[in-house]
C-alpha cells in the first residue's frame, strides 16, 4: 500500500505505486512531481495534491514525459 504521509517539514517524498517510481519535491513552497524518475511539467500547492495527480496518471496509463 502506498504510504502518502508526508511530514509538515519534509521537502522530499518518494515511493512506488503500481510498480512505478513516484516522488514529490518541495521547491520554494511548490511541489514538483517525478514519475519514473522524470520531472513532469506540473506544480502543486500541497504534497497531497501532487501525490494524487501522480497516482491518477499511473491509473490512467499515462507515460512519463520528459519536458
Amino acid at each position: 500500500m502506498l504510504n502518502t504521509e508526508v511530514t509538515a517539514n519534509a521537502e522530499f517524498w518518494s515511493d512506488e505505486y503500481d510498480g512505478r517510481s513516484i516522488a514529490v519535491f518541495n521547491h520554494h513552497g511548490r511541489w514538483l512531481v517525478y514519475l519514473d524518475h522524470v520531472l513532469q511539467k506540473a506544480m502543486f500547492a500541497t504534497s497531497e495534491d501532487a501525490i494524487a495527480w501522480l497516482t491518477h496518471c499511473i491509473d490512467q496509463g499515462v507515460p512519463a514525459r520528459l519536458h
